[in-house]
This record gives C-alpha cells, structure tokens and sequence, in this order.
C-alpha cells in the first residue's frame, strides 16, 4: 500500500470537518503572518493535493507537536501522529526541516547510537549524594548535563536540577541507580521523524535498563517520561517497570501536603508553565500545583493554563524562528499579567527557550521575569 494513502487512512484524516476550531487554537496559526497555515490546512492538503504538496506546508516541520488541536478536533483526527508519520516519509525522501543551533543537539544524539561509545556521565555526581549499584529505582537525567554544556550561556543549570533530584530522593529515603551508559531517550529524534536515530538510541536504552533489576524509572524531563513510558513499548519494547516523572512520585508525600500554613498574602506569588509532555499529554496538571504551594508560594495562574496552557514555542529542535520567538514572548507577557514575581516549570526546554527569548535585546522590559525548575525549588525545602 502506498505509505502516503496509508498515512491518511490510519490518522482518520478523511473524517476533518473542515470547521477549523484546531485553527483558533494553534499557536503557529495565530502567528504565522507570511505564509498563514494550520492544521486544517494542511490535512486538507494531504487530500485533495496529495503527498508532494504537503511536503512543502510549511506546517510540516514547523508544528509544535503541542497536542491542543488533537485534543479540540471533534473528529479525533490524529493529528500529531499524522505529522509524525508525515515527517518519516519526508525524512525518506531527503527530505528534513530548519537545521536549529547546527545541527548541535542531533549531532550528540547520532553520536550516541555508538554501542561502544565511551561517556562520562557521572562526573556532576558528588558531594553527599546517596547512589546505589542495585536499587530498585533509577534516576534518569537524560540530556540535562548537554544543556548546560550547551545553554550555559542562558543560565540553565542541567547538572543543578540533576544534583536536586537525587537530594531529593535521598530525602524520600530512596538511594537511585544512575546509570553510567544511558543515552538520549530519542523523543526528539522520533517526533522529527528519525526512527532509524530513535530507535538505535532506544534499543540501547531498553537493554541496559532491563539489566539493571529496578523496579522504578524516575526522571526529571516530561518528554523522558512520555517517551519511556509510551512510545518506547510501541516502538521497541516495555521497560518492565513503573516510570514516573518526579511530580508524580511526589504526590501525596509529606513534601506535597505540608499545607497546614497555606501560603499568605506577603508569600512570593508564583505562575507555572504546565509542559505539553507532562500536562496534555501525560495528564499531569495538580501534582506540580501541589508542589508549589507547599513550597510556600502564592499561585497564581495564566489566562491560559492547564488543557489550554500554551507551548514554549519550539519542539524538537526542527524549526526556531521569528514566529517561535512570538509564541514565546506573548507567553511571558502572560506570566507577567499575572503578578508573579517567578515563573515555575517542570520542563528544562521551556526554560530554555524562555530564557533565549528573554536574551533577545529587541524585547521589551515587560517579558522579563525569573524562571526556575521545580525540582530545585523543592529541594530548596529539604
């Protein structure tokens, strides 16, 4: 069967509507003025024009993979794994988007299908930090010492939430493996449409984990935990273990409830960005709110949150432009609206790419504010 036809039969393109309400809702949409795209668009493409001409929709590459129209669309047309499957075929034919930050966070992933690559991995692991070689759960860092190595310029701190994790299991009374060989979980890799990459990358993850005994996989990044949890199983093969992102492994326990004193007026008022991975996807929303509050902030949210929150502006490094840098910026503007003194996020992405955005010297005053993790704000507390 042709791979084009196939495409659009098991995505249930022929059942678009053609109402646009993925439209109203899609922030490349709202903000791409040179050459006006969106989702409906570009299944309409795929239909009537067929496969060359929706190879050149912009919308191709430039989509977010952020979720908001899949989860308006009426029809449930599976728009995300449209794109995604899009992108594979396309790949197939030389075909690729925008090559961001030269091809840098790619490159690394390649790199890392070497099965006799040597890493140093470990060496952000010091001080009074608590590992074991057999535990039954294991703390995945994923890429967070390469962002810093990478962003550092921006502030990011991968090794600082790394560190701050591990403390914060240490508290729990848990003493996590953290594995000297692990590689790139492939999320970026897969949404791109690089299976070949991702499911290099994943093969070698699948079996080192496996061999490890654990019981549990923690990890810190939203696209980690999705993409262990979901499309590894799908793609490779389960991991033969519970895997949560830190949130979730949080709630309920005594860092999430201290609320006897709820935070007073005089309290430092916080607004949180809920990561698409971890918000509509996942279906992550309360237990980070939690978090925050017992960290003794006053939280206050976005006209836009939850199931409506808006993405950070750039997903798997496919495309960064000027209508990424829009999204980004009314977003902080957002966050700004709000009172906040600090905006709060579970994703390391979405600090970065604020904080890139906040860099921009053509940007106004009124889109600085502070952004931390979460992570290590609550290990602030221990």
């Amino acid at each position: 069967m042709n791979p084009f036809k196939e495409l659009i039969q098991s995505n249930r393109a022929w059942y678009c509507l053609d109402c646009g309400k993925c439209s109203s809702v899609c922030p490349i949409s709202l903000y791409q003025v040179a050459e006006y795209t969106s989702p409906r668009l570009f299944i309409e493409t795929a239909l009537v024009c067929g496969e060359a001409s929706t190879f050149d929709n912009s919308l191709l590459w430039s989509c977010l993979t952020c979720g908001r129209c899949t989860e308006i669309c009426p029809s449930e047309v599976g728009f995300l794994d449209f794109i995604q499957e899009a992108r594979q075929i396309a790949r197939g034919k030389d075909l690729s988007g925008d090559c961001t930050h030269s091809g840098m966070i790619e490159t690394w992933g390649r790199m890392m299908t070497d099965p006799k690559l040597q890493q140093n991995r470990l060496d952000w692991v010091g001080g009074d930090l608590e590992l074991s070689a057999d535990g039954d759960t294991i703390y995945f860092p994923g890429c967070l010492p390469y962002y810093q190595a990478a962003f550092g310029d921006l502030g990011i701190d991968g090794i600082g939430i790394a560190t701050a994790a591990v403390k914060i299991l240490n508290a729990l009374g848990i003493q996590p493996q953290v594995l000297a060989d692990e590689r790139c979980c492939g999320h970026d890799q897969f949404w791109q449409g690089d299976l070949e990459t991702f499911q290099r990358l994943a093969k070698l993850n699948l079996d080192l984990i496996r061999s490890t005994g654990a019981k549990r996989l923690i990890t810190t990044c939203p696209e980690c935990a999705y993409t262990l949890k979901n499309i590894y199983p799908e793609q490779v093969g389960d991991l033969g273990m519970e895997v949560l992102h830190l949130t979730e492994l949080l709630a309920g326990t005594e860092l999430a409830v201290q609320k006897a004193d709820l935070p007073g007026p005089g309290a430092a008022r916080a607004t949180y960005q809920d990561p698409c991975r971890l918000g509509r996807f996942s279906g992550i929303y309360q237990e980070p709110r939690d978090l925050i509050e017992a960290s003794g902030f006053q939280l206050v949210e976005m006209e836009h949150t939850g199931r409506a929150s808006i993405c950070c502006g750039t997903s798997c490094w496919s495309t960064c432009g000027q209508v990424n840098k829009k999204i980004q910026t009314e977003r902080l503007k957002e966050a700004r609206l709000t009172g906040a003194e600090i905006l709060i996020t579970a994703c390391i992405k979405c600090q970065i790419h604020f904080k890139c955005a906040q860099h921009d010297s053509n940007l106004a005053e009124e889109n600085q504010i502070v952004i931390r993790d979460i992570t290590s704000i609550i290990a602030e507390q221990l």
